[in-house]
This record gives C-alpha cells, sequence and structure tokens, in this order.
C-alpha cells in the first residue's frame, strides 16, 4: 500500500484549503471547479507530544518529527467514472495513494460555489462514493473477463488461481453496483492478494473531513455538532469510518501564526486543544497502518515510521539498511518509562531496560539503540 494520504470531494469544498494548511506550502485554490488539475504534494510532519517531550529531556542538537505525504487530488464530479470533469485523471490519482481523505462541505457561504448549488454532505459523500464505486465496477468487470477466460483455457494450477480471482471478485460486484465500497465486502489476506493486480479504489481505508466554519468546530468542540457535522459522522460510523471536523479557513489562517501564544490564543477562542489538522494527520498515519519508534541522545532526537508490526532489524533497516544487515541487538525502553523514570540511568536500575534480538515485534513508542556489525 502506498505510504499517502489523497484529499478528495466535490469541487469546492475546500480541498486545496486543507491541503495548503497541512502543508504550509499554498495549493491552488479558487472560486471555480477544476481549479486544480494535476495533484498537489506535500510532506507533513506528524504532530506527536512524545517527540517533543523527549527533546524537552535530551536537549539535543535537532529535532526530527516523523512525515505524512498528503496529495490534493482535483475534485470529482457526478459521472466521473465515466469522463465527466476529466474524471478519468483525476480517478487514476487516487488509486496510487494509500489512504483517502473525502473532504465534505459543512458550511454556508453564497459567495462560493457549491457544485450542485445547495449544501447537502450526505448526498455529496453519495456522489464521490458512487463514482468511486463504478469506477472499481469498470475495473472489475474487466478482471473477471480476463480471469474466466484464463479458468476455461490455462492449465490446473493458473485454473485455481482464476478460480479464487471470480470468488472474491463476485463478494465484490453486488456492493459496487449499489454504491457500497469494496472494503465492506470483508475479504481475507488470500483474496485480498487474489484481486490486488486491480487497486480498487474502494479497498482503501477512508476517512471524512467535516470542513465546516468556525462556530461549527466550536460547537463540536463543546459537544454539540451540528446537523451538517452529525450527518456527516453517522454516514462513516455506518461504514466503519471515521471523521474529523476541521475548519479549514481557521486552519489555513492558524498555520501563518508563528507566534506560539497568540495562536493558542486563537484555538482557545474555539475550545480546541490543538490544531484540527494535528487529529487528522493522526488518523490518516493510523490508517496506513504506521507506528512510531524514536532514537534519543544530545546529538538528536528523532521519531521513525514503520509498518506496524516490523520487527527490530527491519526497524533499524529503516535508519540505514546497513544496520538491518549488520543486525545484532537492540537496547530498548518505552516512551511511558523515560517519562515515568525520567533519566535512562534510572530506567536500567527499575529492571525496565531490555536488550531485544531479531525476532522483536517493535511497539509504537519505543526508544531503540542499535548494535550491528558491519
Amino acid at each position: 500500500m502506498a505510504l499517502n494520504c489523497g484529499i478528495v470531494g466535490l469541487p469546492n469544498v475546500g480541498k486545496s484549503t486543507i491541503f495548503s494548511a497541512l502543508s504550509s506550502a499554498p495549493a491552488e485554490a479558487a472560486n471555480y471547479p477544476f481549479c486544480t488539475i494535476n495533484p498537489n504534494i506535500g510532506i507533513v510532519n506528524m504532530p506527536d507530544e512524545r517527540l517533543a517531550k523527549l527533546s524537552n529531556m535530551f536537549k539535543p542538537e535537532r529535532t526530527i518529527p516523523a512525515a505524512v505525504e498528503f496529495v490534493d487530488i482535483a475534485g470529482l464530479v457526478k459521472g466521473a467514472s465515466k469522463g465527466e470533469g476529466m474524471g478519468n485523471q483525476f480517478l487514476s490519482h487516487i488509486r496510487e495513494v494509500g489512504v483517502i481523505a473525502q473532504v465534505v462541505r459543512c458550511f454556508e457561504n453564497p459567495d462560493i460555489i457549491h457544485v450542485n448549488n445547495k449544501i447537502d454532505p450526505e448526498s455529496d459523500m453519495e456522489t464521490v462514493n458512487i463514482e468511486l464505486a463504478l469506477a472499481d465496477l469498470e475495473t472489475l468487470l474487466k478482471r473477471q473477463e480476463r480471469a474466466e477466460r484464463a479458468f476455461k483455457t490455462q492449465g490446473a494450477a493458473e485454473k485455481k488461481t482464476a478460480e479464487t480471482v471470480l470468488a472474491a471478485l463476485a463478494k465484490i460486484h453486488d456492493l459496487l453496483e449499489d454504491g457500497k465500497p469494496a472494503r465492506s465486502a470483508g475479504l481475507n489476506s488470500g483474496e485480498l492478494n487474489a484481486v490486488y493486480d486491480c487497486h480498487f479504489i474502494t479497498l482503501k481505508p477512508q476517512i471524512y473531513i467535516c470542513n465546516t466554519d468556525e462556530a461549527g468546530v466550536k460547537a463540536a468542540a463543546a459537544g454539540k455538532p451540528d446537523a451538517y457535522i452529525q450527518a456527516v459522522s453517522r454516514r462513516a460510523a455506518a461504514e466503519g469510518s471515521e471523521a474529523v471536523v476541521i475548519c479549514g479557513k481557521f486552519e489555513a489562517e492558524l498555520a501563518g501564526i508563528n507566534d506560539l501564544d497568540e495562536k493558542n490564543a486563537f484555538l482557545e477562542e474555539l475550545g480546541l486543544r490543538e490544531p484540527g489538522l494535528a487529529g487528522l494527520i493522526q488518523a490518516c498515519y493510523r490508517l496506513l497502518g504506521l507506528a512510531t519508534f524514536f532514537t534519543a541522545g544530545k546529538d538528536e532526537c528523532r521519531a521513525w515510521t514503520i509498518h506496524a508490526g516490523d520487527n527490530a532489524p527491519r526497524a533499524a533497516g529503516v535508519i540505514h539498511t546497513d544496520f538491518e544487515k549488520g543486525f545484532i541487538k537492540a537496547e530498548v525502553y518505552s516512551f511511558d518509562d523515560i517519562v515515568k523514570y525520567g533519566t535512562e540511568a534510572k530506567i536500567k536500575e527499575s529492571g525496565k531496560y531490555r536488550i531485544e534480538g531479531r525476532d522483536y515485534i517493535v511497539q509504537d513508542g519505543d526508544v531503540m539503540f542499535f548494535k550491528f556489525n558491519l
């Protein structure tokens, strides 16, 4: 799976504004459809209080966070699966990302054109999801045709493979025809491997972004979300997806403030503890199946990204391929232990400082030091 998150939605719902706030690198944004044609790509630092605390403890020369790649993809419209609104080009960009973040407009503003001339989050979600499902259905029918041909003409091994492919496609077919995502079929690992070459869009994890105004954020923060946000949250929950609430305009303005006290004052005004984008970034990180380990010392405190479930040598290889090849052992303690005991020396005294070998599965929040031999 690609390690990036694609921002999608109808035109003029705030995708490029949110992307600009995420990456602090302005994307083209305008009040007309299809302003964004070529996808914008931004590398976004992963907000992590643990790294900040490690940096405060070790006082390193530099602190380097983990990062997530976001891709701002142009707006989809009804008929995109048939090429409407340059749909084929945009759909191909969505196929290349690992997680889909669908922006849904949850604010009223007569000065910003809505492609359907009305604010209806559920209808917007339905339009995008149906187009993604129809695009996958077209892919499915082509793959089904190839598999049926292989089943009739190939040898025993190829016939067995084709049989597995056809069984998996059969589970997905009716869902896609109903505009539902392929991920709701509950395919097992063997079936997922069998249809991997289809690169189905609706098999990708999806998160919804309720792009609201400042009043909407304030109400949601107080536990009283408005009707638009409630509609998106209900639909997301029904799909087993997550919904986050953001005011793209506010987040873009916040990203341009360098003074920390001023930034905190703005957040406090809306009842927020942290920028809404922090929750989005963290949610996408989780959906990508990623985890973080740390290295810490006087020279550098750094967050490293691995796949959840990676073992110690693979984690070492993220730092340098030679570390994985020559891996001997890893010295490990948890972030919680350094907070509890205060120093590595006291962690050792407590017996919480561990030596782990090749089979050790790295845990999110581990602080590690690798020994290797070249």
